[in-house]
């Protein structure tokens, strides 16, 4: 039986193994990304976010490693189950702490766990190591937030219950330019997009996109000042540190994509991407002042034009956001997995689910009728 280890700081485990068990290419897996978060204070048992993350050795070997946290609460979660600790309250049970598996403030579907056994022996494996963590920390249950959608009928067939969500999408059909994206947008959606873009230029305002060695701290230092503002006028102060960045400038700069708004010289907005070798993901913005439509083109329009130029497939520009529709943005889904303590609230949990898979399918499907499209590049 392999032995089940937990640690307090990802730094315990060795980055050379586990980047080696869970791959190089999607950043936000791997060690350095979730490093930074601990390293900068962005990820404390404080800030209620408890690190727990698993180890599996078998004969002394590293076999398997996997992110896990003990949460105080939901916040950075973008599941919501707020809901489900109210239902808790309610019956006179807590709902926190709870084991959760995700990757801190990063709706970015992707890899959860890396482990050298066989995929359902693989969650098998995990189910039951979580299921008693979760005993020992006196926790509701265990959490695991946008999962690969190829592990939900192995999840299902472990007794882990999975829920359904939806976000949207940008994906590259062997666009030769952006121009040449529009040309399969209908007349007058064509004509709404490009207006958008023209009202940025008419601002007088340019756009800069850097990659990898070409941000510097100065660069981090203006983008860090928009991200604060923009949860500030939210009342709220953002998640992360100064130091994160500097921290991912430093061990993960392939994967860093920056562009920066100027508006006579000076900066005025920043869009912080990180992207894997297919896939462009954006994480982070913030802005100085309102300009009109400026968010659309920083976080939007760049990123697809980025995209074409460097042939990458999918543009994951964050979560929620039905007004990405219209821009080409394609509803997919996304898929979480649960599992609680407490049977008694499973026959209402599994008819919640199922219920509300029903209905965001068919909001799924209204809401690609809004497309952009051509009806023959549909």
């Amino acid at each position: 039986m392999p032995d089940i280890r937990l640690h307090s700081k990802i730094e315990e485990i060795p980055k050379e193994d586990w980047n080696a068990l869970c791959g190089n290419d999607y950043p936000f897996l791997r060690h350095e990304f979730l490093d930074a978060l601990e390293r900068s204070g962005s990820v404390t048992a404080k800030a209620g976010w408890q690190p727990v993350h698993l180890s599996i050795w078998q004969d002394d070997a590293l076999i398997g490693v996997m992110p896990l946290y003990l949460k105080s609460h939901s916040w950075g979660e973008y599941v919501f189950d707020w809901s489900w600790a109210d239902a808790w309250s309610r019956n006179g049970l807590d709902y926190y702490p709870k084991l959760l598996t995700a990757i801190p403030f990063t709706p970015a579907t992707g890899p959860r766990f890396g482990i050298k056994l066989p995929e359902n022996e693989s969650i098998a494996l995990l189910s039951q190591a979580l299921q008693q963590i979760a005993e020992r920390f006196d926790a509701s249950g265990w959490h695991g937030l946008f999962i690969e959608p190829r592990l939900r009928e192995t999840c299902e067939q472990n007794g882990l219950m999975t829920r359904l969500g939806t976000q949207y999408h940008w994906f590259n059909r062997n666009y030769q330019s952006f121009d040449h994206y529009l040309e399969h947008f209908t007349s007058r959606k064509r004509k709404n997009l490009r207006k958008e873009r023209e009202k940025v230029a008419r601002q007088g305002v340019s756009l800069t996109t850097l990659e990898g060695s070409e941000i510097t701290e100065s660069h981090l230092d203006q983008f860090y000042n928009f991200y604060q503002l923009t949860y500030l006028k939210r009342g709220r102060q953002g998640y992360l540190t100064r130091e994160f960045f500097t921290l991912l400038r430093e061990s993960l700069p392939e994967h860093l994509v920056l562009v920066i708004a100027e508006h006579e010289q000076h900066p005025v907005a920043g869009a912080l991407s990180l992207k894997s070798s297919d896939c462009l993901y954006g994480r982070y913005w913030g802005c100085l002042d309102e300009f009109d439509s400026l968010h659309f083109e920083t976080c939007y329009y760049q990123g697809i034009d980025y995209c074409i130029r460097k042939g990458l497939q999918r543009f994951d520009p964050g979560a929620q956001g039905e007004h990405k529709i219209q821009r080409g943005f394609e509803p997919v889904e996304t898929w979480s997995a649960h599992w609680l303590r407490e049977s008694g609230f499973h026959p209402a949990l599994r008819n919640f689910l199922a219920e509300e898979q029903e209905l965001l399918r068919e909001e799924m499907l209204r809401l690609a009728q809004g497309l952009p499209f051509r009806q023959s590049d549909n």
